[in-house]
């Protein structure tokens, strides 16, 4: 299922984002990895096969220092379980690190076009291929990374939520989604994006949930904003969580199946309460009276 969690701000990044790697893990993953730019402009990308704390063992003696960070866990696709097909993936140059989740169905066709450009691959896998596309649009149109991805993204058929950093620019993330969720967590000077709000909400609960083929460009001192595939503006709409950090823990379960096992009758409870009337005699589900008439069941 794989996971996102990026950060911009004032904090070091790699703590939030390793934390947020951690509350990603019950999506299930083979493989993690982190890129940051540190204050002299570099790009550091470390990834492991196997489990986040492995992941923090390799980094044990690298310098993740910075402000800014994409992190990722990667469930297989395209490619076996490893190290260099694990996420983050960086261009060519290596100017720009991304990370992906969903599939790019015509990745083979783009892939063999940039191999005739020039472009040479590392892994197998249809993310790298992205990367290297928008590194190509963005070479051969001498265009910033915003418009590099929007045009990159108009090429590419199939599902995806992504972030992207560039060396260059240690001061912004560019993510986008299209049928694969994606959210921007809004704090005090700082921004947080993740694939659901379990690695944001500790840090603050205004978010910004992007719909399908959105672009959020998010810089370190201003108001994300957000554009479409099709170049059209919109006001972001900011919302407030209703969740809180203990909901999202294990609560004392060793695991997250065994908590959500015990915790059913609450959540029956939560999910009724509104639906039954005061003398627990009747149930009204306004959603289904609504649209009766299209509820024609032949046969269950």
């Amino acid at each position: 299922m794989c996971g996102i969690v990026g950060y911009v701000g004032f904090r070091e990044a790699y703590p939030i984002l390793i934390k947020g790697l951690h509350r990603l893990e019950y999506r299930g993953y083979d493989s993690a990895g982190v890129a940051t730019i540190n204050e002299d402009g570099k790009l550091s990308v470390f990834k492991a096969k196997g489990k986040v704390q492995q992941l923090e063992e390799f980094v044990n003696d690298k310098d993740v220092s910075g402000t800014i960070g994409i992190a990722h866990t990667r469930w297989a696709t395209h490619g076996e379980p490893s190290n260099i097909n694990a996420h983050p993936h960086c261009s060519e140059t290596e100017s720009l690190a991304l990370i992906h989740n969903g599939i790019i169905e015509n990745y083979a066709v783009l892939k063999v076009e940039l191999q005739k450009q020039g472009f040479t691959f590392q892994s197998s896998t249809d993310t790298e291929v992205l990367v290297q596309l928008i590194e190509y649009i963005k070479q051969l149109n001498k265009c910033d990374l915003f418009t590099a991805v929007q045009l990159a993204l108009n090429q590419v058929v199939g599902a995806y939520a992504i972030a992207v950093i560039e060396k260059n620019n240690p001061d912004r993330i560019i993510a986008a989604r299209k049928s694969s969720p994606l959210v921007v967590g809004v704090g005090a000077g700082e921004f947080f994006l993740a694939s659901d709000a379990s690695p944001i909400v500790e840090y603050t609960q205004k978010v910004i949930y992007l719909d399908d083929e959105e672009i959020v460009i998010i810089n370190r001192d201003e108001e994300p904003k957000i554009v479409t595939l099709l170049n059209v503006e919109k006001t972001p709409e900011i919302k407030e969580l209703e969740m809180n950090l203990s909901q999202l823990e294990r609560g004392g379960y060793p695991h997250f199946m065994l908590k959500e096992i015990f915790e059913q009758p609450e959540t029956l409870k939560n999910c009724m309460s509104g639906r039954i009337n005061v003398e627990g005699t009747n149930v009204t589900l306004s959603g289904i009276i609504d649209h009766k008439d299209k509820f024609r069941f032949e046969r269950i």
